[in-house]
């Protein structure tokens, strides 16, 4: 079965930094679809950082400039480097995974993520 594992949450001031990982084991496919979620309490899951299989990242508007998803395909790891940190970045973090899927034209995307982490909590205190 597939399996992602965080790590690397904690509790910070703001202005600090952490760098999350997630490492990726039990597929035999390669997952380029990878990404960054996070929840705090009373609100929706929101994306962070994604990147899709033809390697283009994006990044929510609120973490632009201060946080950098990167991974690693020797080591099945996908990472997040979290920098500056706020308050309102407090929350839940969760990786995501999956293949991407075939279109009809031939060209391949990224869809709604199957796998996920069990999540590592990021608090920023002010």
């Amino acid at each position: 079965a597939v399996q992602l594992a965080e790590s690397g949450g904690g509790s910070v001031q703001a202005g600090g930094s952490l760098r999350l990982s997630c490492k990726v084991s039990g597929y035999t496919y390669i997952m380029s679809c990878m990404g960054w979620f996070r929840q705090a309490p009373g609100k929706e899951r929101e994306e962070v950082a994604h990147i899709d299989s033809d390697g283009r990242i994006r990044y929510a508007n609120s973490v632009k400039g201060r946080f950098i998803i990167s991974s690693d395909s020797a080591k099945n790891s996908l990472y997040l480097q979290m920098n500056s940190l706020k308050p309102e970045d407090t929350g839940m973090y969760y990786c995501a995974a999956d293949t991407p899927d075939l279109n009809d034209d031939g060209s391949w995307s990224c869809g709604d993520l199957e796998y996920w982490g069990q999540g590592t909590q990021v608090t920023v205190s002010s």
